[in-house]
């Protein structure tokens, strides 16, 4: 869904849209605008919202009587929380559900301007309703057939905000952000026989502004990414190692940001079941979300270098997949003895970490759908995350409070790295114990980032959705990307103990 954003002045009573959106505060609180609307309907609009049910709750939404003095097609009332303490994910979830609302609208205009305060300025909340609108909005229609598109399909197309000057610029970016995010999305979404590597690699050598590289499995054989072409050794698609830079003038920092690629993972020899196997097409989310991220750095233009590496194949079972009790060399040199294939994503992982390492960069990332352990551990709201660096962590909680991308520390123990100690090679894929999965993960990814701070977020739980929820759809969700363009232009050198 394409939609444009612009704001404007104007009384709103003249104001001629399909669709007029009003705020209401927690409480059944009228702001200025819906006083407009309440003296239109003969100051009755309390005791019909009351009628009705109407909280005002962050996105719920009430399409309000007729009103001669109102020039808009219809007026629809969006619960935005409590007045003078709405808070920017508030406001998503509100530019959510309006988008919802007004599908079969072409053109809304919106008047938020009694949002404004206590910590909120008209272009965080332009921002927030952008993001909101775009990603509650979002539809994936690609495979649908004609009939079934007209049908579904959002006829929204054009959103005017009532303001000026900061709104038009918070639209602007926000629009901006959830747009990288519905790239990701439609990359999570596409089926696995048409999002395959070469596809990933074909999206990311099209980014703007970004020096892009892409080696085939000849070129991954010679520079010795034994993790990748070992998970990739099943399948008939061939592997690729992505590699995508953005290079400001004279950058303060530079940062790798590494994103597990896995574009359909069977689980190799070792099998997912049923119930399992059915959405693994989206273990390429954290792939996914760095292309998103990169996509829009030439527009963000962060003061920073910022590399993405994605590693990327297919995880299948067939006869020349790689075996339990295989051994593995990794691009560091570090060898791996596989014990469980369907532990592949921290192998591909190895290999990008390690490339990370070489071009010393002052922080390395990683984002990754990696552990099942990681999704039971803390829902699906809340991406686990473990590092190295103490600052670089405060960092991403940062930006996770800053974006509504949530996060919670997961502990690293030094004591658990003896569960994976091999008898044949350096260590192994995974511990022989059925508990700390996600954290024994995190272990074996520490190994491959070596004096580079660090952090890995598992968003094995919130890369996808069953149903949806706010402004996130059902299916791929896209998360990581505005939580990591926030990394990316707040950024500072993490400072070392």
């Amino acid at each position: 869904m394409a939609i444009s954003f612009s704001s404007s002045t104007g009384d709103l009573r003249k104001v001629k849209s399909d669709l007029l959106a009003v705020p209401v505060f927690a409480d059944l609180k009228l702001g200025d605008d819906a006083k407009v609307v309440d003296e239109a309907i003969g100051g009755t609009l309390k005791r019909f919202m009351e009628s009705a049910g109407f909280k005002a709750k962050p996105g719920e939404t009430l399409v309000a009587p007729a009103a001669d003095g109102i020039a808009a097609g219809s007026v629809v009332l969006v619960g935005v929380g409590k007045h003078g303490k709405s808070s920017a994910e508030d406001l998503r979830r509100a530019g959510a559900a309006l988008a919802r609302r007004a599908r079969k609208a072409t053109e809304v205009t919106a008047a938020l301007g009694d949002v404004v305060g206590d910590g909120l300025d008209a272009g965080d909340v332009a921002q927030a309703l952008a993001e909101g609108m775009v990603l509650g909005g979002y539809q994936f229609l690609a495979h649908k057939g004609k009939g079934t598109n007209g049908d579904g399909a959002s006829k929204l197309r054009r959103v005017k905000v009532l303001g000026a000057g900061a709104a038009r610029q918070g639209l602007a970016q926000g629009a901006t952000l959830a747009r990288a995010v519905t790239l990701a999305r439609d990359l999570i979404n596409g089926p696995p026989r048409a999002v395959t590597p070469s596809e990933l690699a074909r999206v990311a050598r099209g980014l703007k502004g970004i020096r892009t590289t892409v080696w085939d499995k000849a070129r991954c054989e010679q520079e010795g990414l034994g993790g990748l072409l070992g998970v990739a050794a099943g399948s008939n698609e061939p592997p690729r190692l992505i590699r995508m830079v953005y290079s400001p003038p004279r950058p303060r920092a530079t940062i790798a940001v590494v994103g597990k690629g896995i574009t359909f993972d069977s689980g190799g020899l070792s099998l997912k079941p049923t119930g399992f196997i059915e959405t693994m097409k989206y273990d390429m989310a954290g792939g996914a979300a760095v292309i998103g991220l990169m996509s829009l750095l030439s527009e963000l233009a962060p003061p920073v270098k910022v590399i993405g590496i994605v590693p990327t194949t297919e995880n299948m079972p067939g006869g020349s997949a790689t075996k339990l009790g295989d051994v593995l060399t990794i691009r560091n040199g570090k060898t791996v003895e596989v014990l469980n294939t369907d532990a592949e994503g921290r192998l591909i992982l190895a290999d990008g970490l390690s490339l990370a390492v070489e071009a010393e960069p002052d922080a390395i990332l990683d984002i990754a759908t990696l552990t099942g352990a990681c999704h039971v551990a803390l829902g699906d709201d809340y991406a686990g995350i473990m590092g190295t660096n103490e600052d670089l962590m405060r960092q991403i909680e940062a930006a996770a409070e800053a974006t509504g991308e949530l996060v919670w520390r997961l502990p690293l123990p030094d004591d658990y790295r003896r569960q994976l100690d091999s008898d044949v090679a350096d260590l192994k894929n995974v511990s022989a114990s059925r508990y700390g999965g996600a954290s024994t993960a995190g272990i074996f990814l520490k190994e491959f980032t070596g004096d580079v701070p660090w952090v890995h977020l598992d968003i094995a739980g919130v890369g996808w959705r069953d149903a949806a929820s706010g402004y996130l759809t059902k299916g791929g969700t896209g998360y990581g990307v505005r939580l990591l363009a926030e990394v990316v232009t707040s950024f500072r050198k993490p400072k070392k103990r």
